[in-house]
């Protein structure tokens, strides 16, 4: 009796693996082996990289509001402080699109923000 190697099966796991692994640099693409620990580690890469595309977007987003505030004399920190006081619910990615190809809308929020600031405490 022959030994059963999972003939058919075998060879289309193969096949996925290495269609998986193609495109990258040396043997990986062609050897099995090294196939499957590409293929393994593309996916960690890939399930990482989708968790800090959101952090970089985040982070690229408060920069440009940073830099539009300060052009109009008012912190990122005290112009998200009086949209909060103002109940505007506009996030950050709306905020930037609106400072860039909405300029004078942008500029109504910041007059906004800058009404709901809390009044300085004079000195005794």
């Amino acid at each position: 009796m022959g030994r059963a190697t999972y003939g058919a099966a075998r060879h289309r796991k193969k096949v996925r693996v290495l269609k998986a692994a193609r495109g990258g640099r040396g043997g990986p693409g062609h050897r099995y082996r090294l196939a499957k620990e590409a293929v393994v580690r593309r996916g960690v890469y890939a399930y990482r990289g989708r968790k800090l595309r959101k952090r970089e977007f985040r982070a690229l987003w408060i920069t440009r509001l940073t830099a539009a505030c300060r052009s109009r004399g008012i912190s990122y920190s005290r112009f998200i402080f009086g949209l909060t006081a103002a109940a505007v619910e506009l996030d950050r990615k709306q905020l930037s699109e609106l400072a860039i190809h909405a300029p004078q809308d942008f500029d109504a929020l910041v007059a906004l923000a800058k009404q709901h600031q809390p009044k300085a405490a004079s000195a005794a």
